[in-house]
């Protein structure tokens, strides 16, 4: 079997925006913790802000077979959905001849990984093990393309 990229050549450049997003739980003390700034690392939701933005744009370099996109925007959210859920909510924008689906979805599981990364020391069990750590639903929820592009911002879940 072969790989190959595909062509895309001669497709039109249009405006492309893909929104993913994605959950992680945590104890509801680490929660706690990231909304009172009282995380060793630092401030949780810019570092994972900054990193989801940093993967965005070396997503190709991760996935292969994945076209480099000539990025014109990223905008990373977070909400807090409850005492041990928070959403993330990555939006890539590019005028190009393919979609940037894989770039958000990227940015959003980095940024997934920098919030674990920088609480894990407050999720740890006993035998150093995460019970109750967990990403969940990490999907793209819209995919514009064109003058589909001008329509209203897609929501958050739980928005």
């Amino acid at each position: 079997m072969s790989v190959r990229m595909v062509d895309v050549g001669s497709k039109e450049d249009v405006v492309r925006i893909a929104v993913a997003e994605g959950i992680i739980r945590l104890r509801p003390t680490t929660v706690k913790a990231i909304l009172e700034g009282r995380v060793e690392k630092g401030d949780v939701f810019t570092v994972a802000k900054v990193a989801a933005i940093a993967a965005v744009k070396k997503t190709p370099e991760l996935l292969p077979l994945c076209h480099n996109v000539p990025i014109t925007h990223v905008d990373v959210e977070f909400k807090v959905l409850d005492d041990s859920r928070v959403a993330v909510r990555t939006t890539v924008k590019a005028v190009a001849k393919t979609g940037v689906e894989m770039e958000a979805l990227v940015g959003t599981s980095v940024a997934l990984l920098t919030i674990w990364d920088m609480v894990k020391k407050y999720e740890k069990d006993e035998l150093g093990q995460y019970p109750e750590t967990r990403v969940e639903l990490v999907r793209v929820v819209e995919k514009v393309k064109g003058a589909a592009a001008g329509g209203p911002e897609p929501r958050i879940l739980g928005r």
